[in-house]
């Protein structure tokens, strides 16, 4: 088995409505690798972006029934994780600087 980088873990940001919501008490949300742990994903969000964080909430995405002409299919489940960083503390990335 192949040991997951920081880096690895971590896919993209989920940038929405209610993630800009939840951003301002301090919590990020990330689309992350289904096979990582919270802890893992605590681990690289302190080392790819020099925070601490408090807490990490994470839940399996369900995938949605979508149709395209007439094909029926469903888009791909995924993983997220909300992370909580200590107060005062920001990730800059998703401040747009």
């Amino acid at each position: 088995m192949n040991k997951m980088t920081h880096e690895s873990i971590l896919i993209e940001p989920v940038l929405s409505e209610k993630t800009n919501i939840l951003r301002e008490s301090g919590k990020y949300t990330f689309k992350v690798d289904a096979r990582a742990n919270k802890f893992q994903i605590k681990e690289a969000v302190a080392a790819l972006f020099s925070v601490h964080p408090v807490s990490c909430n994470v839940l399996n995405v369900a995938p949605k029934p979508k149709r395209l002409r007439n094909k029926v299919g469903r888009t791909s489940s995924w993983k997220k994780a909300i992370v909580t960083v200590q107060k005062g503390e920001k990730i800059a990335i998703f401040e747009g600087v």
